[in-house]
């Protein structure tokens, strides 16, 4: 048996890219397609890192089913990402240097996540640096970055809001000029496989929904399936079809006129400021981690963080979303009625009920008593 030596295993600590292009290639009866793995390099603006934490909590499919290539059909995925990373520093800006120069040794996906900064607003310094520059010691911004490898991906996926439109950090008032990766590459951005920028907006998204977007990227990117169906937003279509009011489970509280006045009684939400009616989000019906949690699933009302224009085009968590004598109330007239008919009708069958049961049981109680004449003796009431 060979003892490995420093000559043929890599440094734990070299970029991912150099370890992934040493470690010999095994085969491995999952694998459909042509594409053994991809390279998902994961970068990020102004973010607060919630969708890499939600990312984490995906379980349809797990981030460890890709990362080990045990979904048939997937190429394995070897993830950059500077959270989850082992090496750091120089090492780490060695993979994007790969990338550019095109050393990598199979495809490669960029994820973005968080707002892209006007860089040209940051005076002598950054909004959103990363790393050094190896030609020339330049502090390279992340938005550079973005415009240095974004002709080259097979694919760009923005995930999260801030990704998607600008989000918070592209609030009124912001000095950073932040916008969406979309605004700032251009509406005429196609990747290297003719993809254009998927958004999976959220704050944060569902894990599901950003792994289930790679997963049907990736299958796409293998040969085994037809580009995902994105709609005129450049959403996955299947997933942001429906509001959020749709599939809630309070509902059918809407559909009767009956809403909550203050947070815990368990009614429609929207006197409370929810914004579910006009949401495109499938929060309601995915839930946060492998079906549990989520916005009103906890009792909390749909703030439309999902939406183009969130947040300056909601109001704030402390105002409410729609006024006492908003259109949306029209409901309560025709809901208070079908709720009271409801009411009404099914109280008039339980008085029926109960009078026929009455009228079946003196009935009875008479058949006994001619019953118990007849024979001599009287037979006792039930």
């Amino acid at each position: 048996m060979t003892v490995p030596t420093t000559t043929n295993v890599p440094n734990p600590f070299d970029a991912l890219a150099r370890r992934s292009q040493a470690r010999p290639s095994l085969p491995n009866p999952l694998q459909l397609g042509p594409i053994e793995k991809v390279y998902v390099i994961w970068l990020g603006g102004g973010s607060c890192e919630g969708c890499s934490v939600a990312t984490t909590g995906a379980t349809h499919p797990r981030i460890e089913q890709l990362l080990t290539g045990a979904v048939p059909g997937l190429p394995r995925v070897e993830l950059v990402h500077s959270l989850l990373a082992v090496e750091s520093g120089s090492d780490w800006i060695e993979n994007l240097v790969m990338a550019q120069a095109g050393e990598l040794d199979a495809p490669y996906v960029i994820v973005w996540e968080g707002s892209v900064a006007d860089e040209s607003t940051a005076g002598e310094g950054s909004w959103s640096a990363l790393g050094v520059d190896p030609w020339d010691g330049r502090v390279v911004t992340s938005s550079e970055w973005l415009r240095r490898l974004a002709p080259g991906a097979a694919a760009l996926v923005a995930v999260g809001t801030c990704a998607a439109w600008g989000g918070i950090p592209a609030a009124e008032g912001n000095p950073t000029g932040s916008m969406s990766v979309g605004d700032h590459l251009g509406t005429g951005y196609r990747s290297a496989a003719g993809v254009p920028v998927v958004r999976i907006p959220g704050c944060a998204p569902t894990g599901d929904n950003v792994l289930e977007t790679l997963a049907s990227l990736l299958l796409a990117l293998n040969g085994l399936a037809p580009l995902p169906d994105l709609d005129a937003q450049g959403r996955p279509a299947w997933l942001f079809a429906e509001t959020a009011h749709e599939q809630c489970h309070l509902r059918h509280y809407y559909d009767k006129g009956v809403f909550s006045q203050a947070s815990g009684e368990g009614e429609c939400l929207v006197e409370l400021g929810c914004w579910g009616p006009v949401v495109d989000c499938n929060m309601a019906e995915r839930g946060m981690i492998d079906g549990r949690g989520g916005c009103m699933s906890m009792g909390g009302i749909c703030i439309g963080c999902t939406m183009p224009g969130f947040p300056d085009r909601f109001p704030r968590l402390d105002e409410r979303a729609v006024d006492r004598d908003d259109p949306h109330r029209v409901v309560r007239v025709p809901g208070n009625f079908l709720h009271r008919s409801r009411t009404s009708a099914a109280a008039c069958r339980g008085v029926r009920r109960a009078g026929l049961m009455g009228v079946r049981r003196s009935r009875q109680a008479l058949s006994v008593d001619s019953a118990a004449d007849e024979s001599g003796r009287r037979a006792p009431r039930r």
